[in-house]
């Protein structure tokens, strides 16, 4: 089937290139080719001079005959023959100098002229040329006659051709041989590979699926988590489809020009017909599926409206081979979405973040694509990175592993288990600086007895049920407690603990969440009173606030009708909910930290020395103080 991007692909070989420039020039040599018309043989005098023409009265009875050549010209031709001289005068003047000799000297004279016709200028061409009258002349002189038609014409083609400075979207087209990777490098995610295979398989075989009355255009969306590949899993698909992958930005299509979306979702259209078969992917596109009709002006909902009829493929045939696929970060559950436009998507793939087997199989996989010597692995457990990496893309464990590499480099060792929890530490959290609360004495103190509140508050249930203190450590998620400040948070310490991938969390989990987010406060209140506390607790507060919100209004966990309070008006009531469970769980707090006063004295002594404790030496240091922890009052 003849495409034009089998026409585009022909032009580009050398070959077929110096073909049509020959077969152009023989087409330019015969339109070029006529019978030539003999010309007058009689020299021929060329000059300005306008005394020539003055003197023509003194000349009358010698005259042969006078013609005005290109009389409407700026420069016309006085062409003259005088009797018994073998010459023929052309005399080239001003245009208006040529009015005031035609009409003082030729009219006032009465001396006959006439207009020279076609036939006598073809057989006279020297008439109209000049001395200088060569090519490169005329192109200089036609050069700056027309320089600003010519600029005119060439920023219009310009336009035509790329459109307007911001105008439309730049998109990268991807031949299947510039693809790199496969499915396999998809690690675990096996579910997600299933649902690509099937929609392959519908691809391949339409005609199999037109039997089952399927004969729509098999558009998918991609919806997940940032960094889960699905920008790969794209280029996998047109890979193994053996069809070409135009990708472009759809946050780039609104060009601030009314209509400039929609112009740019036609070009990625038209691109991907002229090549048959094609895949269009639009990336970050969550922009394109907020419901439409919100907005007062008729003309934003101009390039989801033609996305919408781009996607249905009623109009023609013509791009039957297309497949679109838009992906996004946020899906139908998390935020609202245009029905019309959801309904265009047959294939929904949502992905998401890889559990604690998947993520040990990704760091093994990155590990092992350094050079022997680089990573020491007897000294390496991916167990225990992968349990505290939880809740990680696959683009941030990469990230984890090359900044695990630029640590060795920079410090001459290889990578290991503690390596690989500085470089989760450095890729999460940011910089740590031990010099800026080096002399803040005081405040380095609250900041301990914040974060080790925190933690007791962590702990706390776990100790009550009198669980020994192995298995508190070995449930424990704490992986560090640390008075530096970290610039990226803002904060002069903090308590790094490794996530749950454990999306689902009861009434009982939250709650213990909220208590271990007032551990902090709590702590500063017993040892510096009511009116002591300080304002790093505002993140803290900010938390527990939308965590109780959550749990009283939105889930109504406390009430037997399980309603949404937050759809009903009475804004004052549901605050009165939340403010008095807050109350409760913060009373709560206050008198069981209370029975941790003198653990946590002592450990903030340590810590204010040492600056940052480990799971291990905190856990040691509670070992080596030999307390009844099981009875902590």
């Amino acid at each position: 089937m003849f495409t034009l991007h089998k026409l585009q692909s022909a032009l580009r070989n050398n070959y077929v290139r110096a073909g049509l420039a020959v077969l152009a020039v023989a087409i330019a040599v015969l339109l070029s080719w006529r019978i030539e018309v003999p010309q007058d043989a009689s020299p021929m005098l060329r000059s300005q001079d306008i005394s020539q023409i003055t003197a023509l009265p003194a000349e009358r009875e010698r005259l042969e005959y006078l013609m005005i050549a290109a009389p409407l010209s700026e420069a016309p031709r006085y062409v003259f023959k005088l009797r018994d001289d073998p010459l023929l005068y052309v005399v080239k003047v001003p245009a208006n100098t040529h009015q005031s000799l035609e009409r003082e000297v030729l009219l006032r004279n009465n001396i006959p002229y006439a207009i020279a016709r076609d036939d006598y200028l073809a057989s006279h061409k020297a008439v109209l040329q000049d001395e200088d009258d060569s090519t490169l002349s005329r192109v200089g002189v036609f050069l700056r006659r027309h320089a600003v038609d010519i600029l005119l014409v060439g920023l219009a083609l310009f336009v035509v051709r790329h459109g307007l400075p911001g105008m439309g979207v730049s998109a990268t087209v991807l031949n299947p041989q510039q693809l790199a990777g496969s499915m396999d490098d998809l690690i675990g995610m096996e579910d997600i590979k299933q649902e690509v295979l099937h929609l392959e398989d519908m691809i391949r075989n339409r005609a199999v699926y037109r039997e089952h009355d399927i004969d729509k255009p098999f558009n998918v969306m991609l919806t997940g988590p940032a960094g889960t590949g699905k920008t790969k899993l794209a280029g996998y698909l047109a890979k193994r489809l053996n069809v070409p992958l135009i990708q472009a930005s759809a946050s780039a299509l609104e060009s601030g020009y009314i209509g400039g979306g929609s112009k740019a979702l036609h070009a990625l259209h038209r691109k991907a017909c002229a090549r048959g078969s094609c895949i269009i992917f639009l990336d970050e596109a969550q922009t394109l599926f907020a419901p439409r009709g919100r907005g007062e002006k008729k003309w934003e909902d101009d390039t989801a409206n033609t996305l919408l009829g781009l996607l249905d493929g009623v109009r023609s045939d013509k791009g039957a081979g297309v497949i679109w696929i838009v992906a996004s970060n946020f899906d139908d559950a998390s935020s609202q979405m245009d029905e019309a436009m959801l309904r265009r998507f047959s294939v929904k793939i949502n992905f998401r973040l890889p559990n604690k087997s998947e993520r040990r199989e990704l760091l093994r996989s990155f590990l092992s694509r350094k050079a022997d010597g680089c990573v020491a692995w007897d000294r390496l457990n991916l167990d225990h990175v992968a349990e505290i990496t939880a809740n990680l893309s696959p683009a941030v464990l990469r990230t984890v592993v090359e900044r695990a590499s630029m640590i060795a480099i920079q410090e001459h060792t290889v990578i290991d288990t503690d390596l690989m929890f500085r470089a989760f530490e450095r890729a999460t959290i940011g910089l740590t600086d031990r010099a800026t609360t080096a002399e803040k004495t005081r405040q380095r103190e609250r900041v301990a007895l914040h974060e080790l509140g925190h933690f007791f508050m962590q702990i706390d249930p776990w100790l009550r049920q009198g669980m020994p203190l192995a298995q508190v450590k070995e449930r424990s998620p704490l992986l560090k407690i640390s008075t530096e400040s970290v610039s990226k948070l803002g904060a002069l310490g903090y308590v790094l603990s490794a996530s749950d991938d454990v999306a689902l969390r009861t009434l009982e989990e939250l709650e213990r969440d909220v208590i271990q987010l007032y551990g902090g406060v709590a702590a500063e209140e017993l040892f510096y009173g009511a009116r002591g506390i300080s304002v790093g607790s505002q993140n803290d507060i900010q938390k527990a606030t939308s965590m109780l919100d959550m749990m009283v209004n939105q889930l109504s966990m406390y009430s037997r009708s399980k309603l949404d309070y937050r759809q009903f008006k009475n804004q004052e009531r549901d605050l009165d909910q939340v403010q008095a469970k807050a109350d409760e769980l913060y009373t709560y707090t206050l008198q069981a930290i209370a029975d941790y006063r003198v653990q946590i004295g002592e450990l903030k002594e340590v810590l204010m020395e040492q600056y940052v404790l480990s799971k291990d030496a905190i856990f040691a240091l509670l070992e080596r103080q030999n307390l009844d922890l099981a009875h902590p009052a």
